[in-house]
């Protein structure tokens, strides 16, 4: 099993691959395990920040971040650390 399965695209066209791969039989729970649009809201412009935004989220579904500042935050930065 994947750990993660995203896809790159707009939400329209997430919308259309939903609707394609429910005809071709994938189930809600399934379907539900995709990420779409991937990464983080980072505001990122090039395909080197779009990487970024990727991996950011890679790590933050890895060990349980928030994905917020670290500047809004308080206590340890490194849990378990």
């Amino acid at each position: 099993r994947a750990g993660y399965v995203g896809a790159m695209g707009s939400r329209r066209t997430h919308d259309d691959r939903l609707a394609r791969l429910r005809e071709a039989g994938l189930t809600g729970a399934e379907l539900a395990r995709l990420r779409s649009p991937i990464g983080l809201d980072l505001g990122a412009r090039t395909p080197e920040e779009t990487a970024v935004s990727i991996a950011a989220e890679l790590v933050q579904l890895r060990w349980g971040g928030s994905g917020r500042p670290l500047t809004d935050t308080s206590g340890r930065i490194h849990a378990g650390g």
